[in-house]
């Protein structure tokens, strides 16, 4: 027999994170690893908790949480995501507060292409005159 879940995806930039809601006491795992293990800086783990933190259900749910791509903000910020598209599936009155958060917004910004004879996406070498 299987738990029942909510399940939800967040990206941001090439980073994409699938994250399962289910009931519990407040256990979250990332890639099999703990919260605090995972990021060991505090300011991507309050990224991460902020949905649950607006809503107050911070020990109500046990997440489980797969990552990959882009790097640890990023990912943070697809699994900030990604926790509070699970939330609103459960709770929808919670919208207007994630919304007045900016937690519902998939957030666009990529980097950007290299373009030939360029170095970068936007950086030349340098001219010369002679």
């Amino acid at each position: 027999m299987t738990e029942k879940y909510t399940y939800s995806i967040g990206k941001r930039k090439s980073a994409s994170a699938s994250v399962r809601i289910y009931n519990g006491k407040g256990e979250i795992t990332i890639n099999e690893k703990t919260l605090s293990d995972y990021f060991s800086n505090k300011i991507l783990e309050d990224i991460v908790l902020a949905p649950l933190n607006l809503l107050n259900v911070t020990n109500k749910y046990k997440i489980t949480i797969k990552v990959k791509g882009s790097g640890k903000k990023g990912q943070a910020e697809a699994i900030r995501l990604g926790i509070a598209r699970g939330l609103l599936k459960i709770d929808a009155s919670a919208r207007k507060s994630f919304k007045s958060k900016d937690f519902l917004t998939r957030d666009p910004r990529v980097k950007e292409r290299k373009k030939p004879g360029l170095k970068r996406a936007r950086k030349a070498p340098q001219w010369s005159k002679r």
